[in-house]
Parts: C-alpha cells; structure tokens; sequence
C-alpha cells in the first residue's frame, strides 16, 4: 500500500468517526432536549426534570465525552496508520 492510498484510508476513517460522533450529538442535543423532552420529563434528576436536564446542561456533558472518544479513537487510528510520534 503507497502512502496516498494509505492516508486517504486515514481520512475516510477519520470523517467516518467524525461524522457518527456528531450523529450521536445531534441525537442527544437535538432529541434529548427537544424531540424527546415530554417522555424524559416524566423521569427526575436531582430535582430537575430529565428533558430540562438534557436540554441545559446534559448536551454539554456528552459533548465533552465525546471529545474524550474522539482523542481515543484518533490515537488508535494513527497507531494503526503509522502517524503516531
């Protein structure tokens, strides 16, 4: 494999974690805090109700997660590549 092939391996893989990373942003941002708010509602947080949760402060946290995976997922991928350093 010459090394356009294998960079151009790196970057579909790259967008392809990008891209389900966002997807599960969306859902939880997106549909935690809006399309799903009157289901999660019924259930309670410290007080607060679930949806609210979601909608204030619960997509921030997965947000930050999700940084985390992303740092995980791209450190194993440029093992697998040979860009590690």
């Amino acid at each position: 494999m010459n090394k356009t092939d294998k960079a151009k391996q790196y970057w579909k893989a790259n967008i392809k974690y990008v891209l389900i990373l966002l997807a599960i942003w969306f859902l939880v941002s997106y549909g935690a805090g809006i399309l799903f708010k009157n289901e999660l509602n019924t259930i309670k947080i410290g007080g607060f109700k679930l949806g609210f949760w979601f909608a204030q402060q619960g997509s921030m946290y997965v947000f930050v997660i999700l940084i985390f995976v992303y740092v995980r997922l791209m450190n194993k991928l440029d093992k697998k590549y040979g860009y590690d350093e």
